[in-house]
């Protein structure tokens, strides 16, 4: 029953927030267009609920093809594909907010385990049955293990913050995430990744 209201809850507040957040949409994409050649959403395949592929929407933070530039996937503090815009919409996390249109789709949730790519850090088969359990509930925003860490926890120990929220789901959790998640933004805790950790490229 929490689970059916959460998922109402969140196409309204998506909505709400779309148009509320609709000038700061127009500001952003005006910006990324003046500092860098290259669309102003980026595009990524990510692993849903019960594991099936969508496309993930963020503002573009890096170069235009910055997947085949460099060193790929993996992204540092001062990589020289991420664009000026970019390291300012990274720090405040608002590269994230294209997502209140997943969220609308359905794909999306506001709290939730993020959506890992389809290839990293393994391909959904490859997950154990245990693993699995994961990808029972859609992907959210932000997360048990981002609001305690961000992209600074490794994979495995993600993977298991991520099995404990699923097993422990309440609205009253999900409320304790969102606050964490304010305070680990504003703090720019875990902003960046090394190779052992990292989910995105942009």
């Amino acid at each position: 029953m929490q689970y059916a209201v959460k998922e109402i809850a969140d196409k309204i507040f998506a909505f709400l927030l779309i148009l509320i957040f609709l000038p700061l949409f127009i500001v952003i994409a005006i910006s990324i267009k003046l500092d860098s050649k290259g669309p102003v959403i980026f595009k990524q395949q990510r692993l849903g609920r019960y594991g099936k592929p969508f496309t993930i929407y963020k503002f573009r933070t890096m170069v235009d093809n910055a997947e085949n530039i460099g060193s790929g996937i993996y992204t540092s503090q001062n990589d020289f594909r991420i664009t000026k815009v970019g390291k300012v919409l990274r720090k405040t996390s608002m590269d994230e907010l294209p997502q209140l249109f997943n969220i609308l789709k359905g794909d999306m949730s506001f709290i939730g385990p993020r959506p890992p790519l389809v290839d990293h850090p393994y391909e959904y088969n490859a997950y154990n049955e245990k693993q699995k359990q994961r990808f029972k509930i859609l992907p959210g925003i932000t997360g048990y293990a981002q609001a305690f860490g961000r992209n600074s926890i490794r994979w495995p120990e993600r993977i298991e913050m991520d099995i404990y929220y699923y097993k422990n789901f309440s609205l009253l959790f999900d409320v304790k995430i969102f606050i964490k998640t304010i305070s680990t933004v504003i703090t720019s805790k875990g902003t960046y990744s090394n190779r052992r950790n990292i989910d995105k490229a942009q």
